[in-house]
């Protein structure tokens, strides 16, 4: 068994996560299980420079393997906003529900063909000596709808309509969102290095 620290408090991301990871090869553990943690400033400007920062700097803290992600909501009528401010975009004591209906506010005299938007999840994994070893990225294109609909996932989900299936990740289950998500897209591309690195008990190239 492979023991992975995943850079993250969200207990979202690490259902998400587990629910892809194999659990017979692979355990995943949380930040919120370790006491000793570090709380990694995201100050980067881009995913790939926040997921790094997090893998990175948290691997060398511990000790141990660690796998971060970023991951946000990219506006086209807003010029990529909120982007890697998804989690903080209505300000420092942001929630789900005040995101959301800042966004909403944001986009209500904006037309449905210019409501484009898509979210990214970007991967890094580092060893303990604080190497990147690994990373890669998957998106997913949707629409923003004109209010919530659904109570599945989190975050962005209940506006963020997915065209060919004409609902919201928050209306869609769970076994359909690991197919198409963000997160689903950026692990399936990770996953076969790092299994392959897991069978063979060597460094990640």
């Amino acid at each position: 068994m492979f023991e992975l620290v995943l850079g993250t408090h969200n207990p979202n991301k690490l259902i998400e996560l587990r629910e892809l990871m194999p659990p017979d090869l692979v355990r995943l553990v949380s930040l919120a299980e370790l006491d000793d943690a570090l709380e990694v400033e995201e100050t980067g400007t881009t995913f790939l420079e926040n997921a790094t920062l997090k893998a990175v700097e948290q691997a060398k803290h511990l000790n141990r393997w660690v796998l971060a992600e970023d991951s946000g909501l990219s506006v086209d009528a807003l010029k990529g906003a909120p982007g890697v401010y998804s989690a903080r975009f209505s300000g420092a004591a942001a929630t789900d529900q005040s995101n959301n209906d800042l966004l909403l506010e944001k986009l209500a005299d904006v037309p449905t063909e210019r409501r484009g938007a898509h979210y990214t999840c970007q991967i890094c994994l580092s060893d303990p000596q604080g190497k990147l070893r690994l990373q890669t990225k998957g998106e997913c294109h949707g629409v923003i709808g004109r209010e919530p609909s659904g109570t599945n996932g989190f975050g962005y989900d209940p506006l963020f309509i997915v065209p060919e299936m004409h609902q919201t990740f928050g209306e869609l289950g769970s076994v359909v969102k690991q197919a198409i998500s963000h997160r689903a897209r950026a692990l399936r591309q990770f996953l076969p290095a790092f299994l392959a690195f897991i069978d063979q008990d060597q460094p990640v190239g």
